[in-house]
């Protein structure tokens, strides 16, 4: 079964929007695959819930809640400074902690390494072709 590590873009994106990463969100439910996250993405989740779309702190919690249901947490044991945005260091750690196959993401500064450690970095389309 894949191992992946699902960026923060794709996890919001799933959650407002019925799309790609709505369609990987709903493999990792139907436990297809293994989605894994960590404390950090969780924290930014919460962060971005808030700044980008006004949700109140029951609201966050309710969806970080929900998610934690089907994910699996990985915890980062090393840091890694590897991309220009440093906040996506955060995505390369939890797939390297998880030993995923796969990060699925909407950032450029991730695509555009197409690769890390052995760890394909592909878009929500990429993935599910």
């Amino acid at each position: 079964m894949d191992k992946i590590v699902v960026d923060t873009n794709i996890i919001v994106s799933s959650i407002f929007w019925s799309g790609k990463p709505y369609q990987i969100m709903q493999k990792g439910i139907n436990q297809e695959l293994l989605i894994f996250i960590s404390k950090d993405i969780i924290d930014e989740l919460k962060v971005v819930l808030k700044r980008d779309f006004g949700l109140e702190e029951q609201e966050i919690e309710d969806i970080v809640s929900a998610i934690l249901l089907f994910t699996h947490l990985a915890e980062s044991k090393e840091k890694i400074d590897a991309v220009k945005d440093k906040k996506d260091n955060i995505i390369l750690e939890c797939a390297v902690a998880a030993n995923a196959g796969y990060i699925v993401s909407g950032d450029s500064h991730l695509l555009n390494l197409k690769e890390f450690r052995g760890i394909k970095i592909v878009s929500a389309n990429e993935f599910l072709r």
